[in-house]
């Protein structure tokens, strides 16, 4: 593995990569994020050796370089997940590469739906906390240690600094941000009553198929991490109406001004 996220920084740097501060990984439906981008360099996961390749229609693919409120950033317009046939470690290899040019800190978002009904879709949860239920670790492999401590620490897998001041943001700017605990389930099949109820009792305030995975490889190369939630759907399992992946797009899109304005700022203190 060391071999392969050497190649594709390597490669990356020869093609206007730079230096950035921050890793950025843009979630569905949060891409506009990408035109308050001085962009100096993208290029298609396709085209980076070693890199998945995004297989969901509405992920872009493109992993993108420039300035973002002052600060040398690196995108994912487009992420991996499990359900698309990948495996924890393909979903975080562009964690790890992103680590070799240089990020020191990681912004991540996704879209998800709500357990706790006291919040609405078209609103934000900021993640305080999570649990994993993809059935597995991406440091589940022979040789992590040349990469990290083996046995990460996860008591506080985001960090509380950044936590604090994006909700000080928030409250200056009168966005309704909400802070609770994200489950991650594989997908792609959507939760049944029963399993929201299941969520529910165990501690979760919104289910999402995507982030943990990113998360745990960040504490393991000890990048400092905050993560969004928009949240997409109302997971009531007494009211459970069909979900529509258009309507999901479309309460993302609703979020998505606020997504980039707590982005930003948050960018602007650092």
């Amino acid at each position: 593995m060391i071999k392969h996220i050497q190649e594709a920084v390597e490669f990356l740097q020869s093609r206007g990569f730079g230096t950035p501060d921050i890793g950025i990984i843009l979630g569905t439906g949060l891409g506009k994020i990408i035109d308050h981008v001085a962009v100096e360099a993208e290029m298609s996961y396709n085209h980076i050796p070693n890199f998945p390749t995004a297989t969901v229609e509405f992920h872009k693919g493109k992993l993108i370089y420039g300035e973002l409120a002052g600060k040398k950033v690196v995108l994912m317009q487009g992420r991996f997940h499990l359900y698309e046939g990948y495996s924890l470690l393909d979903v975080t290899f562009p964690v790890r590469v992103m680590k070799g040019l240089g990020i020191t800190r990681l912004f991540v978002s996704n879209a998800s739906g709500a357990i706790n009904l006291n919040f609405k879709k078209g609103e934000i949860m900021l993640i305080d906390d999570h649990i994993n239920l993809q059935g597995g670790s991406p440091l589940a492999f022979k040789g992590v240690e040349k990469l990290g401590e083996r046995f990460v620490d996860l008591n506080q897998p985001y960090d509380a600094k950044m936590n604090a001041k994006i909700e000080e943001i928030a409250a200056a700017h009168n966005i309704n941000l909400h802070k609770g605990v994200y489950a991650s389930v594989v997908g792609p099949q959507l939760e049944t009553r029963a399993e929201y109820r299941y969520l529910k009792i165990i501690g979760a305030d919104a289910v999402g198929m995507s982030t943990v995975p990113e998360i745990i490889v960040a504490n393991h190369l000890q990048i400092p991490v905050i993560a969004l939630s928009v949240l997409t759907d109302e997971c009531d399992p007494d009211n459970l109406k069909p979900v529509d992946i258009t309507d999901i797009i479309a309460q993302a899109g609703k979020a998505e001004p606020a997504m980039i304005t707590l982005f930003t700022e948050l960018i602007q203190s650092l």
